[in-house]
């Protein structure tokens, strides 16, 4: 996949050479695992942009997710990611887990909030987090913005990962280890509903852990990119009443040295075709200038802020590069 991925980097630096170099310009998106929202998205994000903007390739692969994404952005393997908030928010300034390294990245727009969805099956015992003592859970893949988000809200409420049983499994793996008494619970960051969930409560009767008011707002204040947010009754199967819990804005974000052009045209043309990636998922209804604007962690990239005033909405000065 790496391999893949630096192939598609190759041919992006090729074809942003010039027009003489060549005629198609390549681009490869991070997004996430299969099991997920990410993929799906940037599958469409893929479509859209190979169909609509002149000159362009664009291939969506399969990646560890946020954290990931991040970083093969800044080196140059992709050109664009889908990155959480937090993880944008850190991975910039160059703190938290980016210490010292911030890394060369922008966005172009905001996509949608992802909640975090902890699922148990019923008769766990297992009821909030502080019940996670010597359990076995899931806290996401390496490298995603699930494992990222869930060890930030952890340590907030005062659960150490040496206190029970850490497995870094992938949306995927944590559905079919709850579903074969591997662990006891795992996290997901992503919007509701997603496949994996989905499909486990096809065939288990699952729970969602929820956060009491004080937790949540304990969170909020620790961090300003973490939000209150009640899960609805219904969304899957056997989970009828509302879930208190928290979410995040997910950021498309950019190489920083793309042409301001280029950069454009995409951004442009994502939001004039945001009613085929509502066909992927609904949440991608929230994917707007004015979202992008309110909701950013990060700086935008001046193709993107060009593209975002030309619909009428004031960037300002602290979303500047």
């Amino acid at each position: 996949m790496r391999k893949k991925a630096a192939l598609w980097a190759l041919c992006a630096a090729v074809a942003l050479a010039g027009p003489a170099a060549a005629r198609t310009t390549f681009i490869s998106i991070g997004t996430g695992g299969t099991g997920g929202v990410y993929y799906p998205y940037g599958g469409g994000l893929a479509e859209i942009w190979s169909k609509y903007v002149p000159g362009v390739k664009a291939v969506a692969e399969v990646t560890g997710a946020s954290v990931e994404n991040v970083k093969l952005a800044h080196k140059g393997e992709t050109v664009i990611g889908e990155v959480m908030g937090d993880v944008a928010y850190q991975a910039y300034r160059g703190i938290g887990k980016f210490q010292g390294k911030p890394q060369k990245i922008l966005a172009m727009a905001c996509m949608y909030p992802n909640v975090l969805q902890i699922v148990t099956l019923k008769g766990s015992g297992i009821q909030n987090v502080t019940d996670f003592k010597g359990k076995r859970v899931s806290i996401g893949a390496p490298g995603s913005g699930t494992a990222f988000m869930a060890e930030l809200v952890l340590k907030t409420l005062g659960v150490p990962l040496d206190s029970f049983n850490v497995f870094r499994l992938s949306f995927n793996e944590t559905a079919n280890a709850l579903r074969d008494g591997t662990i006891d619970a795992g996290f997901w960051v992503v919007a509701p509903g997603t496949s994996s969930i989905m499909d486990l409560a096809t065939t288990h009767d699952i729970e969602i852990v929820g956060f009491t008011p004080e937790q949540q707002k304990k969170v909020e204040q620790a961090y300003d990119y973490y939000s209150a947010w009640t899960l609805e009754g219904g969304v899957y199967r056997g989970v009828d009443q509302p879930v208190p819990t928290l979410s995040v804005w997910n950021v498309i974000i950019c190489q920083r040295d793309l042409p301001e052009d280029l950069v454009y045209q995409l951004t442009k043309t994502l939001f004039e075709h945001t009613d085929y990636l509502e066909q992927i998922h609904p949440f991608a209804k929230y994917t707007t200038p004015e979202n992008a604007v309110g909701k950013s962690p990060i700086p935008f990239h001046p193709g993107a802020i060009r593209a975002i005033e030309e619909k009428g909405i004031k960037v300002p000065a602290k979303l500047r590069p």
